[in-house]
């Protein structure tokens, strides 16, 4: 499948998806919104892919959505309907993607491009990356594309409506900061950052996928069951993981004292 506005790569199992608009600091437009759709779902049903990395061409990751393309839909445009047909079905699909999303941030990620980051699973970013949480209070807006979903989940309620008010324009929050505040998982030199994403993702591809994915699925439904709830649910996903090619192949290779071949099945 050809692209046009990001970039598409399986390698070695794992798919790279890549921002591609770096003149305009990769602003999301719905042209863009959809191929990311399409690109997440293609990794979901490449079997040889096991780990997926989101990231951006140039030198910011993501500026947030295209002002230009928005001011341009005219009198009749309807928002809700442009976030439910945009930015809601991203999210969910990739919430959905039971392969783990590693988003290397390289430069800013503003806005709806910081919300997509957090709808990743593992954030790596380099020590020049840098968070702006508050792009959408500075033009009237509320944040949107998942942002109040899980920024007060990493970060507690009072940092979240501070990063949302407060952290706007050039007051940005540094990677440095973002690391501290459990935001960011790793912080490495901006030089290093492909090569730290890609090895992170060789790792997690030689993991046992499936597990990763039900545990991705069985953490989603955590931030809303009861204990009950998840209790049960953990019972019920520990039945599917332990009919696995990998739970056997893990048991047998601590029992014969090797490394463990796992294959996602």
């Amino acid at each position: 499948m050809t692209y046009e506005t990001i970039l598409y790569e399986a390698h070695k199992h794992v798919a790279t998806i890549t921002l591609n608009r770096p003149d305009k600091y990769n602003a999301l437009t719905d042209a863009m919104g959809q191929e990311l759709i399409k690109a997440f779902k293609t990794a979901g049903r490449d079997d040889t892919v096991r780990a997926v990395i989101l990231t951006g061409a140039g030198k910011g990751f993501c500026s947030g959505q295209d002002l230009v393309e928005f001011q341009a839909l005219g009198d009749d445009f309807s928002v809700s309907e442009h976030l439910r047909n945009g930015y809601h079905k991203l999210i969910i699909t990739m919430r959905k993607l039971e392969k783990p999303i590693i988003c290397a941030v390289n430069g800013v990620a503003a806005g709806a491009g910081s919300g997509l980051s957090l709808a990743c699973d593992l954030r790596i970013a380099g020590e020049g990356a840098s968070f702006v949480f508050g792009a959408f209070i500075g033009i009237g807006l509320v944040p949107d594309s998942g942002t109040t979903y899980f920024l007060p989940r990493l970060v507690g309620e009072a940092r979240a409506f501070e990063l949302a008010i407060l952290r706007g324009g050039q007051d940005r929050l540094s990677a440095q900061d973002a690391y501290q505040w459990g935001i960011v998982n790793r912080l490495v030199a901006d030089d290093v950052l492909t090569n730290e994403a890609t090895a992170l993702a060789a790792q997690l591809a030689h993991m046992p996928t499936k597990a990763i994915g039900l545990t991705k699925r069985v953490l989603n439904k955590s931030l809303d069951n009861t204990l009950e709830q998840q209790l049960e649910y953990e019972a019920q996903l520990q039945e599917v993981a332990i009919k696995s090619h990998d739970f056997h192949e893990g048991v047998m290779a601590f029992l014969e004292k090797r490394a463990p071949q796992f294959k996602g099945e």
